[in-house]
């Protein structure tokens, strides 16, 4: 018998409730996956308090990232055999030992990435892919800005933007956070809980401010971010760790220089399967040749998914954490 975390209610980690499921055979187009490694997101909790709404009601299967093996294909299946390692980073009901999911969005996992890594990267590093790639094309010579440096996604843009050539500066919580960040490609960090980042981002750019700021935090750094963008740069919000931006003003753009902002999503650069194996593919690239590393900082039991949500929101984690079924 499959089990799983399921939402019956939307509400605080307590409403995470451990559950027998059935699962059944895969139908055409399907795949039966039995999950190895579950990755830990903040979207996950969007979808436990009702933030974002769960697109099929409740109750709810949350999670959209995992590693694990193929147990049995579906008709039409051509891709995919048992036994093959695959993973994926964008399909909700990842809490769960097994689960039924369409063939089109798992990845066949080279042999150079391990199963925890994999779960641990896939959405946090396709993520880090299209911001870095797609919303603002990274090159030497830019200074950024990444909020949240030494969380999951913080760590991966760090990395891949200075093996890019970019100056990163970087914001975090604590003097450990800091040197976690500083350890994985910052060129600076800022402490928010000791230093006003906007000022220290002016001291350091010599008042040139940053290209581009990624601003996975939400609510706690709007509108300062924006004090931080040269002319005519970008603001990219793609996480609302603190809470969801209020009353986002259009004409604060304009009084800060003509600046640009943006709040993209993964699901929309992922739409497609030719899109999907291209972001990936950078993405085994780079973590398979070891610019980036996928820090597993902590785990723990599927069934005790509330207590990683207690973690995760009280910003007492750093890099990625994954449950394990």
């Amino acid at each position: 018998m499959a089990s799983a975390i399921r939402i019956h209610e939307i509400g605080g980690p307590e409403v995470l409730r451990y559950e027998e499921i059935e699962v059944g055979a895969p139908g055409p187009g399907e795949v039966r996956l039995r999950h190895t490694a579950i990755g830990l997101n903040f979207l996950d909790t969007y979808f436990r308090t009702g933030l974002y709404p769960a697109p099929q009601g409740l109750p709810l299967i949350p999670g959209n990232e995992a590693a694990g093996v193929v147990v049995a294909v579906g008709e039409g299946v051509s891709e995919f055999k048992p036994g093959d390692r695959v993973a994926y980073g964008s399909s909700l009901g990842a809490y769960a030992t097994e689960r039924l999911i369409p063939a089109g969005q798992l990845l066949k996992l080279p042999d150079s990435i391990r199963d925890e890594a994999a779960a641990a990267m896939m959405l946090k590093g396709m993520t880090a892919r299209y911001l870095l790639r797609q919303t603002y094309k990274v090159k030497a010579g830019d200074t950024i800005l990444v909020h949240a440096a030494a969380g999951g996604v913080g760590l991966i843009l760090c990395q891949w933007a200075s093996h890019l050539g970019a100056t990163v500066i970087g914001t975090a919580g604590s003097p450990e956070k800091t040197e976690l960040a500083r350890a994985n490609g910052a060129a600076y960090v800022i402490n928010y809980n000791d230093e006003n980042f906007v000022e220290r981002v002016r001291d350091i750019t010599d008042g040139a401010l940053c290209d581009v700021v990624y601003d996975g935090v939400g609510q706690a750094t709007y509108p300062a971010s924006l004090d931080a963008i040269k002319p005519r740069g970008l603001f990219v919000s793609f996480g609302n760790a603190s809470g969801a931006i209020q009353n986002f003003s259009l004409l604060a753009l304009s009084q800060r220089g003509s600046l640009y902002a943006t709040r993209p999503t993964l699901y929309t650069h992922v739409a497609t399967r030719e899109a999907l194996m291209e972001n990936a593919a950078d993405l085994f690239d780079v973590v398979g040749s070891g610019v980036v590393r996928i820090p597993v900082n902590q785990r723990y039991r599927l069934a005790d998914a509330a207590e990683a949500h207690r973690d995760l929101e009280g910003r007492r984690t750093t890099g990625s954490t994954v449950l394990l079924p």
